[in-house]
């Protein structure tokens, strides 16, 4: 039996190598492998010396040889490929362990790498004769096998090669994400490579099965859970919609509470416990059985005010002596450290055989290019406001008007078909507290029917996209209720 060592990833390939030539088996190997395997005392012969050819264009060509590839493709049970080895007197090759460099961390010409590619397919199309192993992971089990038959069962094999070509597929994917780099717009294909990290309890119903993916890089997969049950689907996809809003609320200390991927609170506050209280107080009622985010490490004071409280999880960026112990000593409470979250490249859903693909929705509370439509310039204590109504109303499920007064969200209103009815929901909830403070709707008001349930709910600015035929009879209302309203001049919907 003879197998062909060259990796990037080294771990444990010398204690591999050591064990396969104790079970008897010949190793060939090139480059760095094949040092590491003779710098350890184990008998291993060098590619070179193996074809008779020596790496040569810059090491761009050490294994594309026929007494490497014919020993890996030919099928055993082939006459004709029997005849073909005996003739050119190629040796067979059973076992191909090749893993490839990790091309995302310094993309270049240089680092396309060729033969190993080459090497993985091969040996992986030939699975029914040859064992292909790219994950360190597989030694234990690769040398189990070897050494209590003496060869790879079908199904190891079977399942080693499946793993190989999307080992392949991940690194070519790469490849071409580093090329699309230059692409202006969206590319004319994507070719996603997501590895599964997490199997969870459920779907978003119990009867559904449910994982998360990964693309490699997710805040989630270096998350750690200090206490509290496994997660589920919607445990994810509400704590990633937290997350997310949380960290896109400025730099002063927030919190948020989310409910079905929808803020039913958030504040900003000098304070993080502060913060975590008033965003509480904007909806009590949603906020039970909610996921809480803070962007500051959580202190015991902000512990002790949220364990009364049914919470499914809580994430922060750490957690301050005490704290831990406060929130773990309720069972079912997920208790999540996290770094803070990337924007991601693409923003993708699936649909009927196909997918919706967008640039991300980045948020920006920009006063030079906002426009200030009415009579009457908005505060500074009303400015505040705005960029933080703003901001929210961003990461709300369209049609949304958000309440704001204090940096405190005090009354919004998700998911409505009517703009107005969204501005009677926020009202409603807000139940008086948003007198003197902003009001943000998602798009612009198309009628000034909008604009009054603002001024209804006492909101003594507004922000809005503009844009509309009707504009002019929108500031003309905010002008005669002597409120102050901004035009941003973009929209955020989100469905």
């Amino acid at each position: 039996m003879r197998a062909l060592l060259s990796v990037y990833d080294k771990t444990g390939v010398v204690d591999l190598a050591r064990r396969l030539h104790e079970l008897g088996v010949d190793l060939v190997s090139s480059g760095g492998t094949a040092a590491a395997i003779a710098e350890s005392g184990i008998p291993v012969t060098d590619v070179a010396e193996y074809t008779g050819y020596p790496a040569m264009l810059g090491h761009r060509v050490v294994t594309l040889h026929p007494m490497v590839h014919g020993g890996i493709l030919a099928d055993r049970s082939d006459p004709a490929h029997q005849a073909d080895l005996a003739t050119y007197g190629i040796p067979t090759i059973d076992l191909v362990v090749v893993n490839l460099y990790p091309f995302r961390s310094n993309p270049s010409v240089d680092l396309i790498d060729i033969g190993g590619p080459t090497l993985v397919r091969a040996a992986a199309k030939n699975h029914a004769h040859v064992g292909v192993v790219v994950d360190p992971a597989d030694y234990t089990e690769v040398l189990g096998e070897l050494a209590l038959r003496g060869s790879l069962s079908k199904k190891l094999r079977r399942r080693l090669a499946r793993k190989a070509f999307a080992h392949t597929a991940a690194y070519d994917a790469a490849i071409v994400d580093w090329f699309d780099e230059d692409v202006e717009g969206l590319p004319d294909t994507l070719h996603l490579s997501v590895t599964k990290a997490e199997t969870l309890r459920y779907g978003e119903n119990p009867h559904q099965v449910g994982a998360r993916y990964t693309f490699g890089d997710s805040c989630w997969d270096s998350a750690v859970q200090h206490g509290g049950k496994e997660m589920s689907y919607l445990n994810v996809y509400d704590a990633d919609a937290a997350w997310r809003l949380v960290w896109s609320l400025g730099d002063d200390p927030a919190a948020v509470v989310i409910k079905h991927a929808n803020p039913c609170g958030a504040a900003v506050d000098e304070d993080i416990t502060e913060a975590y209280r008033k965003a509480h107080e904007c909806d009590p009622k949603s906020a039970y059985g909610g996921i809480v985010a803070i962007n500051r490490p959580m202190p015991v004071s902000l512990a002790e005010a949220l364990a009364p409280v049914f919470t499914e999880v809580v994430v922060a960026p750490g957690y301050e002596d005490g704290a831990l112990e406060v929130l773990t000593a309720k069972k079912n409470l997920r208790v999540l450290t996290a770094r803070p979250p990337a924007v991601p490249p693409l923003d993708v859903r699936t649909i009927e055989g196909g997918l919706l693909v967008q640039t991300p929705d980045v948020v920006t509370t920009d006063r030079v290019s906002w426009k200030v439509a009415t009579e009457r310039q908005p505060t500074d204590s009303e400015w505040a406001d705005l960029e933080l109504a703003w901001r929210l109303a961003a990461r709300v499920t369209s049609n949304t008007i958000v309440l704001v007064k204090d940096r405190q969200a005090v009354g919004i209103g998700a998911g409505q078909q009517s703009r107005v009815d969204a501005g009677h929901l926020a009202a409603l909830k807000a139940d008086g507290r948003a007198a003197g403070g902003a009001c943000a709707s998602d798009a612009f008001f198309p009628f000034r029917d909008g604009l009054d349930a603002a001024v209804e709910a006492g909101a003594t600015a507004v922000v809005q996209p503009g844009g509309s035929i009707r504009d002019q009879e929108v500031i003309d209302a905010a002008n005669e209720a002597g409120i102050a309203m901004v035009f941003t001049g973009e929209r955020h919907f989100k469905h």
